[in-house]
């Protein structure tokens, strides 16, 4: 099983250019099924739930080509015996996956999708996805570990307010009701750049959807759908990941190809802490920041700050002088990097949905666990400050999201390799 070995406190100096977004591409793949037209994706992160993805499509019966120099994907889905089936198999490495199911409802009106996996950071439930699918008619249940979903009369535009604020629920229903009949009016939704990226994708096709509100959207049925090329945004996360790894140990890290207004939340934060920055349109220089502030942060979906960064943010706060403080509102079970970061010699304690930071502290090599794919990140930064040598198991949850990571950070002069 493959490892990564970081040798820490090497200063990190020079360029990374952020790859394109995991968490973008995944539901755009899944939105192609909808057109019989070629679709072509550029600056596509090749990571792998990614890939994961595009061998789900093929297996339905896509015609993918992925090219892996240019970082673009070719997509066909003019065929006449696709299956509108997601089995066990492809789904239960990724939660993105449940995200067909909107896809395949539109297009065949029917569909047999596998109960998503993924990280093991909590229950995740698809209640969300279900009881939109539902409202635009859907008849829905759950059978031995599958969704089987069927609109025999095609689906119809409705008024839905989601319950509550759900990333994937919300691309879904935008799928599905981009090939109902009528109008469909949503409220509450995800508002992440992301989803943005995914509605522009979707109205270059032919679709018709409108943003009326900060999480309003308004789509108007469509039948026909064009032939499309379109570019995948830059991945916030990544790039969250690698300011928090300068602001760490770095001296003048330049974050290259990123759209800076919107990590404003992060940046806010990552000043007040005493992070030293200096902020262009589309590029981040990181100076060095020797006095790290505590700060009390809370995640939220977006423009609040996100729970996909929470492991990386507390590994800084470690640096901080006094106690700093996370509320984790997304997922019930995200803190479960905490144990192996104090192995490291953090000083951190939960209690439910908070978690405290003590700092600042020393942190020295050991060996450590992957429990998911942030919390792996989190580890490799916790040993690009720590004494001695750190080594990271399971880092097949890291490659599930990042892209050339090792490679990215020894342009910058750290020491981290991948041993088997």
């Amino acid at each position: 099983m493959q490892k990564l070995k970081v040798k820490g406190k090497n200063i990190l100096s020079g360029e990374i250019k952020v790859s394109g977004s995991k968490n973008a591409t995944l539901p755009i793949i899944a939105a192609s099924i909808l057109s019989e037209k070629k679709i072509d994706l550029k600056r596509v992160p090749i990571v792998k739930d990614v890939v994961t993805m595009c061998h789900l499509l093929k297996y339905m019966g896509s015609k993918i080509k992925i090219n892996y120099t240019k970082k673009n994907i070719s997509i066909n889905n003019k065929n006449k015996k696709f299956k509108n089936v997601a089995p066990y198999s492809f789904v239960k490495t990724m939660r993105a996956g449940v995200i067909v199911l909107g896809s395949l409802l539109a297009r065949f009106g029917k569909a047999k999708v596998s109960l998503p996996g993924g990280c093991a950071i909590g229950t995740r439930p698809v209640d969300i996805h279900l009881f939109g699918l539902k409202k635009l008619g859907a008849k829905i249940k759950i059978k031995n570990g599958y969704i089987f979903a069927e609109a025999k009369q095609g689906l119809i535009g409705t008024q839905i307010k989601f319950p509550s604020i759900s990333v994937g629920a919300t691309e879904n229903v935008i799928i599905a009701a981009s090939l109902a009949k009528g109008i469909t009016y949503l409220k509450n939704c995800a508002c992440e750049p992301e989803i943005k990226n995914l509605t522009d994708f979707l109205n270059k096709m032919g679709a018709n959807i409108t943003w009326s509100g900060k999480r309003e959207i308004k789509i108007i049925g469509c039948k026909k759908l064009k032939q499309v090329s379109h570019q995948i945004m830059f991945d916030r996360i990544e790039a969250g990941t690698f300011i928090i790894a300068g602001a760490l140990i770095g001296k003048k890290l330049k974050i290259l190809g990123i759209q800076t207004n919107l990590l404003n939340t992060e940046i806010k934060i990552l000043r007040k802490m005493g992070v030293k920055m200096q902020i262009k349109k589309d590029h981040v220089n990181i100076l060095h920041s020797p006095k790290i502030k505590p700060v009390k942060i809370k995640t939220e979906p977006y423009p609040g700050f996100p729970t996909d960064l929470q492991a990386q943010i507390m590994v800084l706060m470690s640096k901080a002088k006094g106690k700093s403080q996370i509320k984790e509102n997304i997922f019930e079970n995200r803190f479960m990097h905490v144990p192996e970061l104090n192995r490291m010699g953090a000083k951190i304690y939960t209690s439910g949905n908070l978690s405290y930071i003590e700092g600042p502290q020393n942190l020295n090599g050991a060996e450590v666990m992957a429990t998911d794919l942030r919390a792996s990140v989190s580890l490799v930064l916790a040993g690009l400050i720590a004494n001695n040598q750190t080594i990271i198991n399971r880092v097949y949850h890291l490659d599930r999201g990042y892209e050339d990571l090792e490679k990215k950070l020894r342009k910058c002069k750290a020491k981290i390799f991948r041993i088997f």
